[in-house]
């Protein structure tokens, strides 16, 4: 995110550094299994699997920190 920078802390609360960190797990079943496997562990799940609009199979989970993580296909 180059320009986050030059963003206001109130504009981008919980964007500071990296946008994400993605972990390509092969298929869309394993993103699936993987999601359920973090939710049942107490992981907090941002975005439920899907399509997106750029054509990847994902969804997003936040680690302790905070910090966003895509399971993409």
């Amino acid at each position: 995110m180059p320009d986050l920078a030059a963003q206001p802390p109130a504009a981008a609360p919980d964007h500071t550094g990296y946008a994400h960190f993605a972990l390509a797990l092969g298929s869309e079943a394993a993103v699936r299994a993987e999601t359920e496997r973090l939710r049942h562990a107490g992981v907090r799940v941002l975005g439920e699997p899907r399509r997106t609009g750029d054509g990847y199979y994902e969804s997003v989970v936040l680690d302790p920190d905070g910090n966003r993580i895509e399971l993409t296909a």
